[in-house]
């Protein structure tokens, strides 16, 4: 029998794929490896982000995960694509990336892990 997990991520929804692929493409700048989660759940998408509390009081090391829920999606999209310049802000889901955007991977999960409560 598979071990249950008792702690959950903090769960955190943002009011916009823009949001999610704003906060990736920033941790991805920075140097540091990122990807979206995505999965299904009452036939809509959620995408998000895994982080971590740092430095926050006893709050240190709490799981976060950051999501946007929503009906456009499909699992041939393996990239969220973003592109700021002086006209604003493009965000795209899309099969392969492009020059001059940022582009961060998609992992398709097949159902939504046990620790992530949303």
């Amino acid at each position: 029998m598979p071990n249950s997990i008792s702690e959950k991520a903090l769960a955190i929804r943002v009011n916009s794929l823009n949001d999610i692929a704003r906060f990736a493409a920033t941790i991805s700048t920075l140097g540091q490896p990122i990807y979206i989660l995505r999965f299904k759940v009452n036939g809509k998408y959620v995408y998000g982000i895994l982080a971590v509390f740092r430095d926050y009081y006893k709050y240190y090391g709490i799981p976060l995960f950051y999501y946007y829920v929503t009906d456009r999606g499909s699992e041939h999209e393996r990239y969220l694509l973003i592109r700021t310049d002086e006209t604003g802000e493009r965000v795209e889901l899309s099969k392969g990336v492009r020059p001059g955007w940022v582009a961060i991977p998609i992992i398709t999960l097949t159902e939504k892990p046990e620790f992530i409560d949303i």
